[in-house]
This record gives C-alpha cells, structure tokens and sequence, in this order.
C-alpha cells in the first residue's frame, strides 16, 4: 500500500495561499488547536482503525564537528536499521529491529539510547521524553489536552498540497510556551484545515526542557503522509541531538542525527495482544538480524542518504526557531565555563613569544541570550601579556559584536600547519612556521544571515600593529628571521560573505567565502580583496577534492596583509613562503582513492583502521606584485605547479604528503594530523 507523498507535494507543490492574521492566540488560531487536539484524542479510539503494521528503514550517525562549527560534521559511526513497527488501539506501540548493521569511520565506544534507534510514533504522546527521559523529560506537547494552557500560537499562512486523490489546505501555525523558562518546545506546526490533523511538526526545546548539562540542543523534524486515503501516519522523521563538552567549551560537539523512512503500512490486521508485551523497542535474534537482505553495501547506502539533496535539513529549523527567539532559550550550554577556540590558545611555542600559557572563559547571560568570550595568554620569553574579548549578541537574523584585542597574529589567511605541531616543530628543530606581528585594536560587526547556510557581516575598527623580534631559543637548530611587519594604526572596514556546505557530513557540498577589506591611516590607503572555496563530489566510490584561494591588493598594501604561499599548505615541494606579493592564488584538486589496509589491533575499542586513503594530487599557483617592505618572499614569475600523492592514515586522522615540483627538481614532504583538526589545534 502506497502513501499519497506528502512531503513530495509539500516540496514542490504548495502554493501560499493569503497570510493569515500575525497576532498570537488569536480566535481563529485557537480554534484550529481545539480541534487539532480533539483530533489527536479521537484517533486514538477511532474504531475504524483498530491497529496496523508496518516497515520503517533508518540510519542513526554518530558524527564529531571540530574546529569550524558552522561547517559540515566527520562521519565516526554509522548504523543502518530495519524495524518491523505495530501500533493498536488504544496506542499501543511496538518497534522490532529485525535488520542491523553499523560501520566505524573513528574509534568510538558511542552506546545509543535504545529510543534513538526507533521512530518517533504517533508524533510523540502529550509529554515528550528522549534519551529514556535522560535528555528530554515530560515536555509538554503543544496539542496535548493542557496545550491551549501552556502554550501561545500564532497563525502565519496557509499552504495548498495537491495530493493524487484530492487537495489539501494547511495550516502553518507558530508555537512557543507562554512561560519561555519552562518546560516546553519552539517551532511550526502544519495543520489539515478540513480535518486538524497534524501533517508536519518542526521544533526545538526550550533551554529548561534539557536535563542532561552536555546538551547544546535538540532539533526535531516530523512528517506524514496521507496513507490509504484516510490516515496521517508518519513517513519521514530526522531528529538531530547535539552536545558539547561540560568542562571546558571548545568548538566541538558531538552529534547523534538519526534518519527515518516509514512505509509499507497495513491496516487492521489483528495483531496480537501478545506482541506488545515488554518493552517498546527491542531487537530480533543476532541471526535474525544478521540474515536480513540488504539491497547495497552499508557504504553504498551512506553516501547515497548523506546527499544534500535529501536532507531535511535541521539547520534551517533552527535558523527559523532561532529568529523568532533570540537565541534566548534554546540552548542547554552552561551558563559559564572555561573556555578556548583552539588548545593552542592554552599552550603554545613560536620564536616571537617563546612559551605561551593562556586560560579563556565564556559566559552566556540570559540563558543565551548573549555571549561573551576573553581571552588571556602571556608569554615566557617576551613578557608580554595577550588579551582578547568578544561579545556577541543574536537579534532575530541579525548579530551585533564587539571585538578588543592584544594578540599575536600570523600574515596568512589560511592556515598551513596544526598549531600543537608547529609548537613542537618550533621548540625541538628551529621549525616555526609563522610570520608574525602584534597586533592591537578593536573592531564593531554587523552579521546578517542569508538562508540557513549563508552569512553577510560588515566590520568597522581601529588596529594598530608592531613588529616582534625573536625572543625564544629552540633546543636544536636556528629559527629563520621574523619579517617586519609592523604598520602603525589603521583604520578598517570589512565586508564578508560566507556560504556553508549543504552535507549532513564533510563527504559532500561546497562551502566559500569572499572577503573585502579596506584601510586607511600611517599614511596609507589600500584594498585588499580575498577569496576561498572548496567542492567536494562523490566519483563512484571515491571523491573528487577541490581546493583554491585568490586575492588582490592594492599598491599601498602594506606587508602584514601580503599573499604568501609555498610549502607547507600549498605548494609542498617549494621552500616555505617563497612567493608572496600583493596578489596570489593557488589551486588544488584531489582524487581521494579508499584502499584496503590490514587493520592492526591497539586494544579493545582501537585499531588502525582496515583502509587507508591515498589522493594523488596536482596543485598550481603564483604570487605577484611586489610587496611593501622588507620580507623574504617574492613574486613567483608566473604559476608554480607540483603534483603528489597523498594518503591519510590512521582513520583519516594523519596525513602524508610527498610532491615534485614541475618548476625544478625539487621533492618535499609532509606529515601532519589532518587538515580538518587544524582549527581546533
């Protein structure tokens, strides 16, 4: 038996019909929710549906999201599952796992809630729980019989579904709590005009709904389809639970993302009392499970459901829950803690500060409403104190910040090595691989959001910055010069677009950003434009990588704002920073190729990993105009070119690479952890 698609038609086929009135619990809308929640309590005693059965297929993802939180998260583990699912009058419900198959990207002891690994029947009763009640404990739902008490909804259009059979008018209603610090959920109902069922429910918790302290928040998406021509049942279901840590607030988060089709129903075919017996979810025979007929490969079947283009995209609940909020309730995060962007924050070493120690915090006033980040770092060998303090504030789709600074900065855009390893490099061999100033300021930025994945931000500061000299000693080796770099005071305005990826996981989409700056002052006046994007695309069962950055500057650009390149970063085989002048690109395109590889144990929850992935690489750029002062890079006369191979190791969290230049007969090499753990270190 086939559903009447509604979130097909939904996609593609609405057409808004007049907006509603915008007033919160307003009579119109109050009388929609009184017979949405009759609606729910009839059907649970409706004699025409006695039970049914039927199939639901999901994949619960255990992901790790470090260093950029605004970008995609690494897949670490992935569960692909087959639920026989029975419900009877009146709401009885069972879900029987009877295929189950998991695959580890990362080593990980993760053990799911036994609820994470089931469907969400019935769109939940009328207290919400998750995690077995250790996550989310008896939140109200907004069409439980006390729903018109607790909560306020307001009217904001309606929508018509041209469905196979016969059209179908909704309702698309906002709800919120009336108390925001109780327990209670923010998001979109959409309500059946004719019959007030509910077709699709989107939302988030309020902040006091958590109860587990490392939840950041939980984002929920539920939607179903007209089955038989007579009964919203579920179809599709992604829930998205993320956590941070509850010591030290660093950007990384775990994610549990679950995924759910729904389908196959059968109506009133007198299952047995006696299949409802013991718990709610539970799990066929080892061999049962072991024998279900899987149609592709779990691999196969992961990279075809983590399509952009099949995501429901929570992001874009929570941007929505988001602007109508303030921010002001939706996370769990601590109020206060410790806190750092990268551990090198804490401890470093580089020849112009010497050893660094530095201890952070962040505090979220209002429950989130804002949040303020400092910083404070000194260093050993220059006696030099760092500091550094932030303040945010979200309103609606605009951010308000504020920026003061003392810190040492580097002349890249990108970075080029993780900074634990340049720490180490650095100390032990004479090896930093930074060119630095100290730069001091304060900043005002303006951020407006373009979409779920999208963000404008306008700057405006004063920055006035020195050179450094070498300070620090390394235990074997000489460090090279630092150049100067020092301007004096400028004034500045920026302008920055973003787009994030679209992927559920770092495996697919395209992210970038442009940036434009401009200074004035120390008897200067200059432009600087600056560009970056990545693609990533699937090629059969490998991937397709591209890389680039491009920027220009004006002839006054001074020297700290120069773009540099060569080795480490870019191109691997050519001395460090060799070229470099007031324009620059560079470009590189991987082909990353999973290999088989004999997996050696290292304890009871690690090995090495049973693949490792090798990308053969070309990569081309150049540097041009010469820069304003003295520095050791010059323009490069043209492109530069290398091509290598690459292999990342140790479950992709190790990278070797080695290269040839196409310019002179010259080979580099490289090993380092990751590109994509480079922010967080």
């Amino acid at each position: 038996m086939r559903p009447t698609r509604a979130l097909v038609c939904a996609a593609l086929l609405m057409a808004p019909a007049t907006a509603a009135a915008q007033d919160w619990n307003s009579d119109e809308v109050l009388a929609l929710i009184g017979r949405s929640i009759q609606r729910r309590i009839e059907v649970r005693t409706d004699s025409g549906l006695r039970d049914y059965r039927a199939r639901a297929h999901g994949f619960v993802f255990f992901l790790a999201q470090l260093g950029e939180l605004s970008e995609p998260p690494r897949l670490v583990k992935s569960d692909q599952l087959e639920l026989e699912v029975y419900w009877r009058s009146p709401g009885r419900i069972k879900q029987r796992i009877v295929g189950w198959r998991d695959k580890a990207d990362l080593p990980t002891d993760i053990r799911y809630h036994r609820d994470h690994l089931g469907i969400v029947a019935n769109n939940f009763g009328d207290r919400i729980g998750l995690g077995h009640e250790e996550e989310v404990r008896n939140v109200p739902h907004p069409l439980a019989p006390d729903g018109l008490e607790l909560y306020d909804y307001v009217l904001l259009d309606s929508l018509t579904m041209r469905l196979p059979q016969r059209s179908v008018r909704v309702y698309r209603v906002r709800t919120r709590p009336k108390d925001l610090g109780s327990d209670g959920v923010i998001g979109t109902l959409f309500i059946d005009v004719d019959e007030a069922e509910l077709v699709i429910f989107r939302f988030n918790f309020t902040r006091n709904s958590y109860v587990d302290e490392t939840l950041e928040d939980i984002t929920i998406v539920l939607e179903n389809s007209l089955w038989d021509g007579t009964y919203w049942l579920p179809h599709r279901q992604e829930i998205e639970i993320r956590r941070r840590s509850s010591w030290l607030d660093l950007p990384a988060r775990g994610i549990i993302r679950g995924r759910w089709e729904i389908d196959s129903y059968e109506f009133n075919v007198g299952t047995s009392e006696s299949v409802f017996r013991g718990a709610e979810i539970v799990a066929a025979s080892q061999q049962e499970r072991d024998q279900f007929p899987w149609q592709q490969s779990l691999e196969a079947e992961v990279r075809e459901i983590t399509d952009p283009a099949l995501n429901l995209d929570v992001e874009a609940v929570r941007a929505e829950v988001r602007r109508f909020t303030d921010d002001r309730v939706l996370t769990g995060l601590a109020t206060a803690q410790a806190s750092a962007t990268r551990v090198s924050e804490l401890l470093r070493f580089n020849r112009v500060e010497g050893l660094a120690l530095g201890f952070g915090a962040i505090a979220r006033p209002g429950g989130g409403v804002a949040e303020l980040r400092g910083l404070l770092s000194y260093g050993i060998s220059d006696q030099e104190v760092k500091a550094r303090l932030a303040a945010e504030r979200r309103i609606g789709r605009f951010t308000i910040g504020l920026n003061a600074y003392r810190q040492i900065e580097d002349v890249a855009d990108e970075l080029v090595i993780s900074q634990a390893l340049n720490s180490i490099t650095a100390q032990e061999v004479g090896r930093d691989y930074g060119d630095y100033s100290l730069a001091s300021g304060a900043r005002a930025t303006l951020g407006l959001e373009l979409g779920a994945r999208g963000q404008l931000k306008l700057g405006f500061g004063l920055d006035h910055s020195i050179s450094v000299p070498i300070v620090a000693s390394p235990a074997t080796g000489t460090f090279r010069e630092n150049p100067d770099l020092g301007v004096g005071t400028l004034g500045l305005a920026t302008l920055r677009i973003e787009r994030r990826s679209a992927g559920i996981t770092v495996g697919r989409g395209a992210s970038g950003q442009i940036a434009v700056e401009g200074g004035t002052g120390a008897g200067i006046r200059y432009v600087r434009v600056h560009g970056a994007g990545q693609l990533r695309t699937p090629l059969g069962g490998t991937d397709l990588i591209a890389r680039a950055w491009a920027g220009w500057g004006s002839p006054e650009l001074p020297a700290r704002r120069s773009f540099v390149l060569g080795g480490r970063g870019d191109l691997v085989s050519d001395p460090f920073r060799s070229w470099g002048g007031r324009y620059g690109a560079f470009g590189v395109l991987e082909w990353r190729l999973p290999v088989p590889f004999p997996a050696v144990p290292l304890g009871t929850m690690v090995s090495t990993g049973d693949r490792i992935f090798v990308l053969p690489f070309v990569g081309v750029g150049g540097a041009g105009g010469t820069a304003n002062g003295d520095v050791p890079w010059v323009p490069s006369d043209g492109l530069v070119g290398v091509v290598g191979l690459g292999v990342e190791w140790f479950h992709n969290l190790f990278r070797t690479d080695v290269a040839v230049s196409l310019r002179d007969p010259r080979v580099g090499l490289i090993i380092d952890v990751n590109r994509a753990l480079w922010s967080i270190l």
